[in-house]
């Protein structure tokens, strides 16, 4: 019977990996907050959050606490769910390939907003959002119920059957709709390939409090999660309750997607690039990985939301878009170099 001892353990660089992520947010963050129609210095920007005597104008002090701030915190906030959904999920499921959409929630998400601008509610500010994360978490629970209809003891592989199974369906009576309602394609395609636009702090308060819980309770699993990893019964035997440990965490990291693509529409890759990332460089232990993937989760689509907004300025492209071209490429080397199956 495996002991503690052969419990994936932390990096001895987990510190530094730590320090460096907080360096890549904040660097980030400055760096967004500097670039755009009206140019920053990263010192400026510093010195005007630090709250020094600035000599930034009235004009240059609104573009950035009133659009640039926001959209920054935005894109840290979605970043970290994003990513640590992605860590938690791939940790009950033990595969490294699964995603914050891996139970359907893309799919109940992309459906919900589609009924919402066919309906024509979508001139409602909080319209899309609700629809959005209202279609994201009903997926998820359908998808739970079918994947415990087979029995009392629900596997891993049933739930992702279900998952399957639940998106393709929700993908179908989408496509139907959008099929009888042409003229809105361009507005749900608008939102399904991701956009971090915001009106001020309005998104940031949606997504917060869901962000902030969905972060603590992941990061309180992580070191369960860590048992989990050597099997059910093993992990039974240490004390941790898996199917309870699972439906926690799967139902944690699905209100945490939910919530960030009721504000971003569906921003692919960053659950599945930036978790498999730090294993790669940082160990596997989730004591290390969920909270590096918070970090450089928020650090990464921040990243994204800038080069989606200076590609083609003054255009922008669609941030689902930016982060599919390194995160398709990615996916490919993981699916190449992985021998893991789905269990």
């Amino acid at each position: 019977m495996p002991g503690r001892a052969d419990l994936p353990v932390p990096s001895s660089l987990g510190v530094w990996w730590l320090v460096g992520g907080v360096a890549a947010v904040v660097g980030a963050v400055v760096l967004s907050l500097a670039v755009g129609p009206i140019r920053l210095s990263p010192l400026q920007v510093l010195r005007e959050l630090l709250w020094f005597d600035n000599e930034l104008t009235n004009t240059e002090q609104a573009v950035l606490w009133q659009l640039r701030l926001p959209r920054a915190t935005l894109a840290l906030l979605v970043g970290a769910s994003l990513a640590m959904a992605g860590a938690g999920y791939q940790g009950v499921f033990r595969n490294p390939l699964a995603d914050p959409y891996f139970l359907g929630a893309a799919a109940g998400a992309g459906l919900g907003v589609t009924l919402v601008i066919v309906a024509g509610g979508a001139t409602t500010s909080l319209a899309l959002p609700v629809a959005a994360f209202t279609g994201a978490l009903a997926a998820v629970a359908l998808t739970y119920a079918l994947g415990a209809a087979g029995g009392q003891r629900m596997s891993t592989t049933s739930l992702v059957l279900a998952g399957v199974a639940v998106a393709s369906f929700l993908t179908a009576v989408q496509t139907y709709l959008l099929q009888r309602q042409q003229d809105n394609l361009r507005q749900v395609y608008s939102w399904i390939l991701g956009r971090l636009s915001t009106a001020g702090w309005r998104e940031v308060v949606i997504v917060l409090p869901y962000a902030v819980v969905t972060m603590a309770i992941l990061l309180a699993h992580r070191r369960v999660l860590d048992i989990l990893a050597v099997g059910d019964d093993e992990a039974a035997t240490l004390g941790v309750h898996p199917r309870r440990t699972r439906f926690v965490v799967v139902a944690v990291a699905s209100l945490g997607t939910a919530a960030a693509v009721s504000v971003s529409g569906l921003i692919g890759f960053v659950g599945i690039v930036v978790p498999h990332t730090v294993r790669l460089l940082a160990g596997g232990s989730h004591r290390v990985v969920l909270p590096l993937s918070l970090l450089f989760g928020g650090a990464f689509l921040t990243l994204a939301d800038l080069a989606a907004k200076m590609v083609s300025a003054p255009a922008e492209l669609p941030i689902g878009v930016v982060t599919a071209f390194f995160g398709a490429p990615f996916f490919v080397l993981v699916l190449r170099t992985t021998g893991r199956a789905i269990p």
